[in-house]
């Protein structure tokens, strides 16, 4: 049966995420100006063209966040004892 109820936590969860994420980024280039600017991110700038790829700061990213997450669920499936 479809339960309302746990729609509903489930769109505050996605949402309070989303909510988390854009935090981050606006205050991402305030406390961390180098992120984005690594060496190994490529900077391409043409007259008329200019395109950026983090490569190195999506692969530091990935690293960081694949430690934190696994942390977290490590000490979820812990739980209390």
């Amino acid at each position: 049966m479809f339960d309302f109820q746990n729609l509903g936590r489930f769109l505050l969860i996605i949402g309070g995420g989303i909510a988390l994420v854009g935090l981050f980024f606006l205050l991402g280039g305030r406390f961390l100006p180098w992120l984005g600017r690594l060496p190994g991110d490529i900077r391409y700038q043409g007259q008329n063209v200019s395109c950026f790829f983090p490569i190195v700061t999506s692969i530091l990213l990935s690293i960081i966040l694949t430690i934190v997450l696994n942390i977290i669920l490590w000490l979820i499936r812990r739980g209390p004892q």
